[in-house]
C-alpha cells in the first residue's frame, strides 16, 4: 500500500525489519538499506534500470533477502514544492510496484539529497569515476536517513 501521509507510513511498519530506500534516476535505482533498529541507513547497490519488471524482481529480491518491512521512495520535488514529471514518473513506479508486493511504500521529499551525496563523496576525495559509480546508492541513503530520522523523532514525541 501506498502512503502519501508519512506518519501513516511510519505507523504501518513492522518493528525491527529494515527498510529499503531508493532514489530513482532515469537511468539507475540507488538502493540505500537501514538496520532494523531504524537508526542507520547504509548505501547498498546501485540497479541500472533496464525493463520495470526486472527492476522490480531486483528490488524485491533484496527487500525479501534483507526481510525489509517497508520501502522509502524518494519523491523528487521541485524546489518550490510543486510537483514535476519526475515526480509522476515516480508516483507511477511506485503504484506498478504496489501491485506487486504488500510492502508498505511511502514518500519522502528528497530534494537536494544528490547535492547532498556529491558534497559527501568529494569531501571524501572520491574520483570522478568512483562518484558515477556509487552517486545514486549514496544519494538514496541520504533519503532514507532522513526518514529514519524522522521516524525517530515521531517515536520519541510524547
Amino acid at each position: 500500500m501506498i502512503h502519501d501521509d508519512f506518519a501513516t507510513f511510519a505507523a504501518t511498519l513492522p518493528p525491527m525489519r529494515a527498510l529499503l530506500g531508493l532514489d530513482l534516476g532515469d537511468r539507475t535505482i540507488g538502493v540505500a538499506l537501514s538496520d532494523r533498529l531504524w537508526q542507520v541507513a547504509s548505501p547498498h547497490e546501485t540497479i541500472r534500470r533496464r525493463k520495470f519488471t526486472l527492476d522490480a524482481a531486483r528490488l524485491l529480491e533484496i527487500a525479501t533477502a534483507r526481510e525489509a518491512g517497508g520501502i522509502v521512495l524518494g519523491l523528487p520535488r521541485n524546489m518550490d514544492g510543486s510537483e514535476g514529471p519526475r515526480c509522476q514518473s515516480t508516483r507511477a513506479f511506485a503504484r506498478n510496484l504496489a501491485r506487486l508486493t504488500d510492502l508498505p511504500i511511502g514518500y519522502w521529499d528528497e530534494r537536494l539529497s544528490t547535492v547532498a551525496a556529491e558534497r559527501a563523496l568529494l569531501e571524501a576525495d572520491a574520483s570522478r569515476k568512483r562518484r558515477a559509480e556509487v552517486i545514486d546508492n549514496v544519494a538514496a541513503s541520504y533519503i532514507l536517513q532522513g526518514a529514519l530520522d524522522r521516524i525517530g523523532h515521531m517515536r520519541a514525541a510524547p
